[in-house]
């Protein structure tokens, strides 16, 4: 599975203004419930929150990969966003983010979940991937850039 299975053009945010981690996973929640009514923003909220209480899921280079395991959901999901500006996100590397892939994949899905998260690790190692996403002109070119 690729980044471009699970992930949407409206599940995608250009430029966002966001300026803590509690209000990116708030924002995260609210795309995934705007996208999937059946999905409410809060249950999305806290099993993201709960997952960040195990350690930070800043991976470095300004990437964050918030995740979680939701039972109400059938097939992963992600989003992406692009921050306008970054923030302290409590990363190992102390870089402040600017760059979220949340990944949310149904409560029975380990196996998937594992490697979704290490293929979006990989992919967002690469420092020509990263720039080619911070260098994007609108949402249409963020989608292309982070699905290519």
């Amino acid at each position: 599975m690729q980044l471009q299975d699970i992930l949407t053009l409206s599940r995608t945010s250009f430029h966002a203004n966001i300026s803590s981690k509690k209000k990116m996973l708030e924002y995260i929640a609210q795309m995934v419930s705007n996208d999937n009514p059946q999905i409410q923003s809060h249950d999305v909220f806290d099993a993201l929150i709960e997952r960040e209480k195990l350690g930070s899921t800043g991976i470095g280079h300004g990437v964050a990969l918030p995740h979680c395991r939701l039972k109400m959901i059938e097939s992963a999901m992600a989003v992406l966003v692009l921050l306008e500006n970054s923030f302290d996100y409590g990363s190992l590397d102390k870089q402040p983010v600017d760059i979220v892939v949340a990944v949310l994949v149904p409560e029975e899905a380990t196996e998937m979940h594992l490697e979704l998260l290490s293929m979006l690790a990989k992919k967002l190692s690469n420092p020509l991937v990263r720039e080619q996403i911070r260098h994007a002109s609108d949402k249409e070119t963020l989608f292309k850039f982070a699905t290519a």
